[in-house]
């Protein structure tokens, strides 16, 4: 292949590699779930209206909530009037807030009480401070007296004044063979 023609598909490769890595992305795919289960749970909600609401606001007046209009001018039941159908307006209203109870209720408010809950978890887990270069130097301190006495010691903390015994080694004496 010519060096042109390998910078060409090089660049495509490139280009496919990009958009590859684009639809890959969390957020991408994500987004489409959430599209597929919307257009899925837009048909429940409707089924939901048309099955129980319809029928329920049909009790005090018509089955359907699109055929009450308000006609403002001329015959509504002709071509020659003007008609606001405000029955289609509270359907779709209430789908809206059946959708937006469900999603609130079933999604929101579960995961809202799941993050407190593990953000109360956090805060209540007891964070050991850190420790300041005097403890640190108190705990070598006591922990070399502790191998040159062969016993632990008790003090941590302050520092001691004297010692009751004599630390063992070169400088305690003269040494008997």
């Amino acid at each position: 292949m010519s060096e042109g023609r390998q910078g060409v598909v090089a660049g495509v490769t490139g280009v496919l590699g990009g958009f590859r890595d684009f639809l890959m992305r969390g957020n991408v795919v994500e987004l489409a779930v959430a599209v597929v289960i919307g257009a899925a749970f837009t048909n429940i909600v409707n089924a939901m209206v048309e099955g129980v609401i319809n029928p329920v606001v049909g009790a005090f007046g018509t089955r359907d909530l699109s055929a009450y209009e308000l006609c403002l001018r001329g015959d509504c039941a002709g071509d020659s009037g003007v008609a606001i159908r405000w029955g289609s307006v509270v359907s779709a209203t209430l789908t809206f807030l059946i959708t937006a109870a469900v999603v609130y209720f079933l999604m929101i408010l579960p995961l809202t009480r799941f993050v407190a809950r593990m953000r109360r978890k956090e805060e209540t887990g007891e964070v050991a401070p850190l420790p300041t270069e005097l403890d640190l130097l108190t705990e070598i301190r006591d922990e070399l007296i502790a191998r040159r006495t062969g016993r632990p010691v008790a003090t941590v903390g302050a520092q001691r004044s004297g010692e009751t015994e004599p630390p063992a080694g070169p400088a305690a004496g003269p040494v008997r063979e």
